[in-house]
């Protein structure tokens, strides 16, 4: 799992992002993997430093005329970055009339400049005061044959003063995109209609992918979920939708939310997810009367103010080894995940010591072996994300697959618009290897952006380069947001050139719903997607690597007939190889550890730390608000609570929700699925030792393998590679599961390969 490096980490901020987690996820490395599509985090690993180099170089910008047609939407101009808007980095899928004025339209324009109403052409939207006709529009993506494209509307405004819509955003597809044809919009069946859907896009098979704010479980009575920071109603997740049959299955959970997903070229669903695991500044602040409820279950009982105990207390506090540093995070990041929802982690394990270098706070603070730095001469990125901020609307070049184009901005105050930059993030570079470059003009000392505004950069197959731009330095009332060609000046920065349209103006009036609003003038053209056919990548699965198989054969059980039983108990399995090795660079939380008798992994001199015992937290939806002056008269925040059930042999003497960690430091673990969960080692009398700080999502019947707690991107703290012992933990969990459910064990037949009896 990360740890402070990477995001997890002791102090900071997923810690590994996944840290160990990577455990889950991005530590693991079969070269079996890459060749399905996600790419070998094994090959990751090796893959020489220059590779990336030539990556980050600067990339030609044509200035050729743009060939193919331009989907995009227009949105009338919100007053400024209002806080969970249309246009903030989080909670923009409200639909209230303050967060998103009615008005826009889904617009297509052609090589030769014209432009063509799709929505209006269909019969959506309405002139003059919007009313129940009204329309708000939103992410286009055009299907692979490029004869279609699938998006997020509005329908639906007050249709009097004080009058308050109940419209959500829902998902329509749109043919009759050429010229010549006519528009048809059709809203998409089976999906959830009581909740916002947002951000859809088409999977490699056709299925609709999308963000929504429906609960986890789908439970009416906990929605909306709240987020970690603000307790403001949130995204919970990524969404898959078979339309046709109405299959509808949650890909991850995400308490804080996750946006604007696009599936690259290698088969990854790559998305910005934020990353706000800390406890509840609203109970630290008092007043929002935060209470806790029994379970996730309607009518539950109210506990009261209930004591958080993970992660470690936002202001520091003490513990059996000394003070421990206060604990806060907040990252908008590129996370990726199998198109089935499997293997999610952040891009190639990319965490907090690759992305903001400098300053980390250590966890224990009087251990001095512990560091305060990330060791920048290990690491290719030299550009500094800061962690109020981060990297929104990612898009991959086309013509460079590999290498994304993203916004890097502040969390508020932006409308997620600022400078772009360049990501190399092809599969076969680790997070070491991984740089983020300026693509265009930096601001400069003091935070002004002197060349303008940046958004939504799209680049194109023809070599261009297309964006939403507005010359303004800053994010406030009354500015245009216009979709232009860029160009690149002297010293290759992407600037801004001619603009794609004339503008596009209405003249409109609306409720709001106490004040009458009026808007006149140039809408914002925003979102732009390449309508072009595309080759489908092929969609990557998760493949058991060589120790785990090892062990299923020498204990004769069946892969499929294992996943079979996870899935139909809705659980996934974790297995971590050596919880005692971590990533070279991940000095922040303890790295000296050992298992009490058994192995142990030591970075230098320092404090050595006995770890006995893996704790799986999983995120509940239980704390509410009583005070209703914030939102909060109804929905839950999620909150990190021990792992429950009884599928893991009992742990005598560890704390709830732990199993031990066995004496060649392996750990093999039955989880929740379909949950969001986090982690952490603890010593023999459950003190926490390391913790793993960023959410991970786990599919039911998924087995996720780790090598090491907090993945190697090359090497652990020793200076060695990833551990390949076959994991003794997972061993015993599967005889333990053999006994406990009466599995049949496999008999050979001949010498034949073994068979279940009666299967």
């Amino acid at each position: 799992m990360k740890n402070s490096r990477g995001f997890l980490s002791g102090t900071g901020w997923p810690m590994a992002l996944l840290a160990c987690s990577a455990l889950l996820a991005s530590c693991s490395g079969d070269p079996q993997t890459a060749s399905t599509g996600i790419s070998a985090m094994a090959a990751a690993r090796v893959q020489a430093p220059a590779a990336q180099a030539a990556v980050s170089a600067p990339l030609a910008v044509s200035a050729a005329a743009i060939q193919n047609p331009i989907l995009f939407v227009t949105q009338v101009p919100t007053a400024g970055d209002l806080f969970a808007s249309r246009m903030s980095t989080f909670a923009n899928h409200l639909p209230s009339m303050n967060s998103v004025p009615r008005g826009g339209d889904l617009m297509i324009r052609y090589a030769d400049g014209s432009l063509r109403n799709l929505t209006k052409e269909a019969g959506f939207g309405m002139e003059g005061l919007q009313a129940a006709n009204a329309i708000a529009v939103r992410e286009p993506s055009v299907h692979w044959d490029g004869n279609k494209a699938i998006f997020s509307m509005l329908v639906g405004g007050p249709p009097a003063r004080y009058e308050h819509p109940t419209a959500k955003w829902q998902l329509y597809e749109v043919t009759g995109l050429a010229k010549g044809q006519t528009a048809v919009i059709k809203k998409v069946p089976n999906q959830p209609t009581a909740y916002n859907n947002v951000s859809p896009l088409y999977a490699s098979d056709d299925r609709i992918l999308f963000t929504s704010d429906r609960p986890r479980g789908g439970e009416a009575h906990l929605y909306p979920q709240l987020d970690e920071y603000e307790s403001t109603p949130t995204i919970t997740g990524i969404y898959s939708l078979t339309p046709a049959s109405g299959k509808l299955a949650l890909l991850n959970h995400t308490p804080s939310g996750a946006f604007s997903p696009i599936i690259d070229s290698y088969g990854r669903v790559i998305f910005t997810r934020w990353d706000h695991l800390q406890r509840d500044q609203q109970a630290d602040a008092g007043g929002y009367g935060a209470t806790n409820y029994a379970s996730e279950a309607a009518g539950a009982a109210n506990l009261g103010t209930q004591t958080e105990t993970f992660p470690e207390s936002r202001g520091g506090m003490s513990s059996a080894y000394g003070p421990v540093g206060g604990f806060t995070f907040n990252l908008f990041t590129p996370w990726q995940m199998n198109q089935d929802g499997t293997e999610e982690l952040t891009l190639n394990h990319i965490g907090r010591q690759e992305l903001s270098f400098g300053y980390l706070t250590k966890s224990f603070s009087n251990d001095p072996a512990l560091s305060e730095y990330s060791n920048t001469a290990l690491i290719a990125n030299k550009k500094y994300i800061r962690m109020d901020g981060g990297l929104f609307h990612v898009r991959e070049d086309p013509l460079n697959p590999g290498t994304y184009y993203a916004i890097y901005t502040r969390e508020f105050g932006t409308l997620t618009s600022n400078q772009i930059v360049r990501i190399s993030g092809a599969p076969t570079l680790n997070a070491e290897q991984m740089t983020i470059v300026d693509a265009s003009p930096a601001a400069d000392s003091n935070g002004n952006l002197a060349g303008g505004r940046f958004r939504d950069p799209l680049p194109l197959a023809g070599g261009q380069m297309i964006a939403a731009y507005t010359a303004s330095p800053a994010a406030q009332a009354g500015i245009q947001l216009r979709l232009q060609q860029l160009t690149t000046n002297a010293s290759g920065m992407l600037v801004p050139g001619i603009a794609l349209t004339p503008g596009i103006v209405k003249n409109i009036s609306w409720w709001d719903p106490d004040t009458k609003r009026e808007f006149n003038g140039a809408l914002w053209e925003i979102e732009p997607v390449e309508v072009v056919a595309r080759t489908r990548p092929a969609a990557a699965t998760s493949v058991l690597e060589s120790p785990e198989r090892s062990i299923l054969t020498e204990e004769q059980i069946d892969e499929a007939a294992l996943r079979g039983w996870l899935k139909t108990n809705n659980l996934a399995l974790i297995v971590t190889r050596n919880q005692t090795s971590r990533d070279r660079d991940d000095k922040q939380q303890p790295f000296n550890l050992q298992v009490p008798g058994g192995t142990r992994t030591l970075g230098d001199a320092g404090k050595v730390y006995d770890i006995a015992h893996y704790q799986v937290l999983q995120g509940n939806q239980v704390r509410g608000y009583d005070n209703d002056s914030i939102y909060q008269e109804s929905g839950r925040r999620v909150i990190a609570q021990p792992m429950s059930g009884s599928n893991n042999p009992a742990n005598a003497g560890g704390p709830a929700g732990s199993v031990k960690i066995a004496a060649d430091g392996s750990t093999a673990i039955f989880v929740p699925a379909n949950r969001a969960l986090s982690w952490q080692t603890t010593d023999a009398s459950g003190n926490p030792v390391v913790r793993e700080r960023v959410w991970v999502t786990l599919q039911p019947g998924e087995i996720r393998t780790c090598a090491g707690c907090h993945g190697e991107n090359s090497k652990n703290q020793a200076g060695l590679g990833k551990p390949l012992n076959k994991p003794e933990a997972l061993r015993q969990l599967l005889r333990y599961w053999k006994q406990s459910n009466n599995v049949p064990t496999r008999v050979r037949v001949n010498g034949s390969q073994p068979r279940i009896p009666g299967g």
